[in-house]
């Protein structure tokens, strides 16, 4: 079966500079919808990835406490939204660490259809990449809002999730250590 995504959520996505996702908030949590900064951060296509889950980005990583953590995210309905680094690979094999940010899209009468994500990789990121990150995140859910409330659409707990990018930094990073000693052992 497959979703009607209201019209002006679609546009938004389309032209957001920031790589976004959608994914149906049942059965697999299937992607409904990526943009083209998605496309241009990991090398899938929209062909590539419609219809499937976003864990194939995963590949053959362990990522105990990020899956950990999504897993939770999607288990609990009254979780509005989760954000954790966790290691992804792009269509060529390439490995990077994630910054991956998901919020559930309620409609007026409380049902959960959709689930927006957006990523962005904080592997080699400087501090002031991620601070400018966050700020164009924060645009992008502050601009999300209103579109959405539009179609009907509540993004909850938005603003709240983003703050201590040095940790976060700090956390890819040892990340990215684990993964690249990892692959030279």
């Amino acid at each position: 079966m497959q979703q009607e995504l209201p019209g002006p959520l679609v546009d938004y996505l389309r032209h957001s500079r920031v790589a976004l996702a959608l994914a149906s908030a049942h059965d697999d949590n299937r992607l409904l919808m990526v943009n083209d900064p998605f496309s241009a951060l990991t090398g899938y296509t929209a062909e590539d990835v419609v219809g499937r889950n976003c864990r194939l980005l995963q590949r053959e990583a362990q990522n105990v406490q990020p899956r950990a953590k999504l897993r939770e995210f999607l288990a609990q309905p009254d979780q509005t939204n989760v954000r954790t680094p966790i290691v992804n690979f792009r269509k060529d094999g390439t490995p990077f660490v994630n910054l991956l940010y998901m919020s559930r899209l309620r409609s007026i009468d409380g049902r959960s259809d959709f689930i927006f994500a957006s990523q962005f990789d904080v592997s080699r990121s400087q501090p002031e990449m991620l601070a400018d990150y966050d700020e164009q995140l924060r645009a992008t859910l502050g601009k999300l809002v209103p579109i959405a409330g539009d179609a009907g659409i509540v993004v909850e707990g938005t603003l709240l999730t983003i703050a201590n990018s040095a940790a976060i930094v700090a956390q890819a990073k040892m990340m990215l250590a684990d993964l690249e000693s990892a692959a030279g052992a």
